[in-house]
């Protein structure tokens, strides 16, 4: 059984992370959030210790670690823009860390954390969950084995509807999330450099704080791509069924059918960790490259577009 500390357990995804704890039977010792809207941690940790300021949750780990007790992991939930200084905690603390995606918002702090990884002798560990999806992980061994001398044309459209709180929160500033491109869509990003290759090229056609458009080239892909939160985005035969998300991988005509096997992902990231297959900073950090260049490049009105912005 593996000890384990946990930062950010009132966020949307802290639950997964909770779960992933207790279904590999392992236990919570700590847990952290300035907010304390925490009753989850019934259901899964009721005899954790729970802070809301970081100076005694720190303080704790620490007299954890004077008193003898071993804490073997971190799992961080937090906003993007604090996992860096989080990462940075657990490995002080000799743990090694388990933080949500995006690791990082730039790439020099992949760098950075590279280095500390060293000194510490500790893992760093991202949750990159579509890597472990069975109907993905299908697709790139089908990729792989195929010889073709063109490359696969693909159209990936991504809306998830969010409400007017969204702007209010961290995730409406890019400064603290990365943008709309670096929030929803990295994992997808991700998922399409793992199956595809590496990146050659990098448009932006669109980048509004709602929506984000553009065009990757892969080594083995030409990829159109369109991310948005604004419900009126969505397709007709969407809002019809009353629906507020809509998600579309199409692969030379063909969609991809990955809309199951998306609940126990989290906890088979965990127990690839475990086992010692975690995803670590080589793994994140070509989505992380994707995501900075097209927060920070000029959009342009050229070049192959989504069918949702012709």
């Amino acid at each position: 059984m593996k000890n384990f500390a946990l930062i950010g357990a009132a966020g949307y995804i802290a639950p997964r992370h909770l779960r992933a704890i207790k279904d590999t039977n392992n236990t919570l010792l700590a847990a952290l959030d300035k907010f304390d809207s925490v009753g989850v941690m019934d259901s899964y940790f009721p005899n954790a210790n729970f802070f809301v300021e970081f100076e005694r949750f720190d303080r704790h780990i620490e007299k954890l670690k004077r008193n003898g007790t071993h804490l073997d992991y971190v799992s961080i939930c937090t906003p993007n823009y604090l996992h860096d200084a989080h990462i940075r905690m657990a490995l002080r603390s000799g743990a090694d860390a388990i933080c949500e995606k995006p690791l990082v918002l730039n790439p020099w702090n992949v760098d950075a954390l590279a280095d500390i990884e060293r000194e510490s002798g500790k893992k760093i560990h991202t949750i990159l969950q579509l890597r472990l999806h069975p109907s993905i992980i299908a697709l790139k061994k089908k990729m792989d084995a195929e010889k073709r001398n063109t490359k696969y044309e693909v159209d990936l459209t991504y809306i998830t509807s969010r409400g007017k709180w969204y702007d209010i929160s961290w995730k409406g500033d890019e400064s603290k999330s990365g943008g709309i491109a670096t929030n929803i869509g990295i994992h997808f990003f991700d998922m399409l450099s793992w199956i595809f290759g590496a990146v050659q090229e990098n448009i932006v056609h669109v980048r509004e704080k709602d929506r984000a458009a553009g065009y990757l080239e892969f080594e083995k892909a030409r990829v159109r791509w369109f991310l948005s939160i604004d419900e009126n985005a969505l397709p007709n035969f969407i809002k019809e069924k009353g629906q507020r998300t809509f998600r579309s991988i199409n692969i030379d005509n063909v969609e991809l059918e990955f809309s199951d096997g998306f609940t126990d992902l989290h906890t088979k990231s965990y127990q690839e960790i475990l086992k010692g297959n975690g995803f670590g900073l080589n793994d994140s950090s070509t989505s992380i490259q994707i995501v900075h260049d097209i927060r920070n490049q000029e959009k342009v009105n050229v070049g192959e577009k989504h069918a949702f912005i012709l």
